[in-house]
């Protein structure tokens, strides 16, 4: 069976970013089946070019094909979609030359790509999956990125129009489920394979000291966030908390990873003279075990906008797997999952004085901190681990295939 992805983000374990459809690609591999990705040359994160057009890899069984992507993808809101659009025109003239396929996945957020793997799929008459990692536009709405009336409309109309085609639906978070039947989508219709995590590529009992040495962390207590430093990451929350905490002996913030509001970030850091925060960069997913061996709790924070409530963000499973708690400022069905297996603590978003408190609490009391690491991993393998997961989708695509 062959499986062909419009997925303009995707990452490979040498990106910086979540690694879930390439972790599924080494699956399909694994029992006879191949996965096609039409992918951007460029960073969704950085922007910078991470390969050629046309450039064509194969990536330990997974077969990625680069199209082209304009460069000013950062530079604004207009900049931004307009370089979407380009993908959107070159990854549907790339996927029409791919080779043979069976099925045609296309996952959103940005949505337009979805409209590519939409045409291709009419074109090439082969069942049409969509993916739903994120609610766009509702969240964009909700963000006030997207305030324009009419742009508003547009983006719900184009937004009906895929679920209406889509032979299938997948979702990576059961509050997704209910949103779509909501918006009139047959439950029939839809499937969720929950985000998730291969527990084999962490080592629950590493320490990080190559990493702690090379950023300076001694024995410090080491709090980090792992991900995307954009506008819905809410980490001017993390550098309030870090402010309340600066006078606190052997507390140290680490914000490992890239974006626009990098910049922005900095400079406020340094207008707040934290010198409790490191800022590392982005760094590839292969070394984000080591990352997170060398922290004693991992943080999770988004804005306080209701539409957050009904997302499960990779970075907590990730956190989870590496038996580390979680400080989890996001309510919804991802506090529902951490309190469940008393694998962290959640404070109200957008409150840094909460945040710092809790901080300070695992710092104070580290066997308390690490007895959660420990009940995060064990629930964490038995829900939510990779090769079930993979599983899941195997089923799915293979019962889309016969429907060609």
């Amino acid at each position: 069976m062959r499986i062909l992805l419009i997925h303009q983000a995707f990452v490979s374990p040498g990106e910086a970013g979540g690694t879930r459809h390439f972790e599924f690609g080494q699956r399909l591999a694994k029992v006879g089946h191949d996965l096609t990705i039409i992918a951007s040359d460029r960073s969704y994160i950085t922007g910078e070019r991470i390969g050629r057009h046309g450039e064509e890899e194969v990536i330990k069984g997974v077969r990625v094909l680069r199209a082209y992507t304009h460069p000013n993808l950062h530079r604004s809101f207009v900049w931004r979609v307009f370089s979407f659009l380009t993908f959107m025109v070159s990854s549907a003239w790339k996927g029409m030359r791919a080779g043979p396929v069976d099925v045609v996945m296309g996952t959103s957020p940005p949505i337009f790509q979805a409209v590519s793997a939409w045409v291709i799929a009419a074109l090439r008459r082969r069942p049409f999956l969509l993916e739903i990692r994120d609610l766009w536009p509702e969240f964009a709405v909700d963000l006030g990125v997207l305030r324009n009336p009419v742009l508003i409309y547009l983006s719900r109309r184009l937004e009906s129009f895929l679920y209406r085609r889509a032979t299938h639906i997948l979702v990576n978070s059961p509050a997704y489920r209910d949103y779509l039947v909501r918006k009139g989508v047959p439950d029939c219709k839809v499937s969720l394979i929950a985000n998730g995590v291969d527990p084999d590529l962490f080592d629950p009992e590493a320490r990080g000291e190559e990493l702690r040495a090379r950023w300076n962390l001694g024995i410090d207590f080491v709090a980090t966030y792992a991900g995307a430093l954009g506008l819905a990451n809410d980490i001017p929350t993390i550098l309030r908390a870090a402010a309340r905490l600066r006078d606190e002996a052997g507390i140290r913030f680490l914000l490992v990873g890239d974006g626009k509001e990098r910049p922005n970030l900095e400079r406020m850091a340094a207008e707040l003279s934290l010198g409790n925060v490191t800022f590392t960069g982005a760094v590839p997913k292969s070394q984000i075990a080591e990352v997170l061996a060398a922290s004693d709790a991992c943080l999770a924070t988004l804005q306080d906008i209701p539409m957050f409530r009904t997302t499960y963000p990779n970075k907590v499973f990730d956190y989870m797997a590496a038996g580390r708690p979680t400080v989890l400022a996001i309510d919804g069905v991802i506090r529902e999952l951490v309190e469940a297996c008393k694998g962290g603590l959640f404070v109200t978003p957008s409150k840094p004085e909460l945040l710092a408190d809790a901080v300070l609490q695992l710092a104070r009391a580290p066997e308390r901190a690490r007895a959660m690491g420990r009940a995060a991993r064990r629930y964490v393998a038995e829900n939510f681990h990779r090769d079930h997961q993979a599983r899941q989708f195997v089923e799915l695509v293979e019962r889309l295939a016969q429907t060609a």
